[in-house]
């Protein structure tokens, strides 16, 4: 469980998963505080609070973890807490993307927050937050699966040494990634028999649907709209809707290309059983030509704790 406290409060034992402070004053990142040089450093940057993990350190009494990592998948409070906040979070963002797709206002602080609050479940339940998001209801299909692709997007992105701005960027197209499927019925979306060629197009079509949509909102930083946009292109060039290739494609759209292919070969679908977390990694690593190799192996071992068969 990720926990704010005064920068001041910090102490050697604790878990820093990060500085609220420009990079170029402390670039660190989710690590575990064990000398006085890495303390004196955190204390001299302009940071007012620190976050830190309790789960992997100290808490802010300085009382260690209580439970080893297998207490705690079978912990049934646990697994009901973080299904009950998945749901809460689906509705609202639910509401938020409903509201933007009928051309409302965008509160990008609103998103930012909530992309936030959805990267502490995942950096604190990964394991539980995994199997939790694999099943889905029909009408909340599209909404588990961008919480889920945001959630995996900023664990990656952490992973990467990206600073905290940028993360929190990447959560947020997560969240918005595939907005352009609301514009799409729903006799089609969740059509659990096999597609006509002309409601196969239809479905392609969500990307440049969305981008479109997110296009009218100027306040959305560039790569958000790049997220939606072409998170369905390849590294050869077969993907859509554009055709680009690895050159064209930045380092953020493969990143989420690989959480959002993951999520959804793992994930209960109308028209497919769910793949393994083995069977999905293997089977993009694989692939070179179309998925980042990089992304891959690295998802991998964000989610090495996750059980994998």
């Amino acid at each position: 469980m990720l926990v704010k406290i005064a920068k001041d409060r910090i102490r050697k034992g604790m878990f820093v998963e990060s500085v609220a402070c420009p990079s170029r004053e402390f670039a660190r990142r989710r690590f575990l505080l064990k000398t006085d040089a890495e303390l004196a450093a955190i204390l001299a940057t302009s940071a007012v609070e620190v976050s830190i993990n309790v789960r992997l350190g100290l808490d802010p009494d300085g009382r260690k973890p209580q439970a080893g990592k297998s207490d705690r998948l079978r912990d049934p409070v646990r697994i009901a807490a973080v299904r009950h906040e998945v749901s809460q979070s689906a509705q609202a963002l639910r509401a938020s993307l409903g509201d933007l797709a009928a051309g409302g206002s965008l509160d990008m602080t609103s998103l930012s927050q909530a992309a936030e609050d959805n990267a502490g479940i995942w950096s604190d339940n990964t394991v539980i937050a995994l199997e939790v998001t694999r099943l889905k209801s029909k009408d909340e299909t599209t909404y588990v699966h961008s919480l889920a692709v945001s959630g995996m997007m900023t664990l990656l992105a952490r992973s990467l040494d990206m600073d905290e701005q940028t993360t929190g960027i990447l959560g947020v197209a997560g969240m918005l990634h595939d907005i352009g499927k609301l514009l799409i019925p729903n006799e089609i979306l969740t059509k659990p028999g096999k597609l006509t060629d002309q409601e196969r197009l239809v479905i392609r079509n969500h990307p440049e649907a969305g981008y479109r949509l997110l296009k009218t909102y100027p306040e959305l930083p560039p790569v958000v709209l790049d997220i939606c946009r072409l998170h369905h292109e390849a590294l050869d060039g077969s993907g859509y809707p554009l055709g680009l290739k690895k050159k064209d494609l930045s380092m953020p759209v493969r990143l989420s290309t690989v959480c959002d292919v993951f999520e959804a070969l793992t994930s209960v679908r109308p028209y497919k059983r769910p793949w393994t977390s083995t069977q999905a990694l293997d089977w993009m690593f694989a692939r070179p030509q179309h998925f980042d190799r990089k992304m891959v192996i690295r998802l991998g071992s964000v989610l090495a704790d996750t059980p994998l068969h």
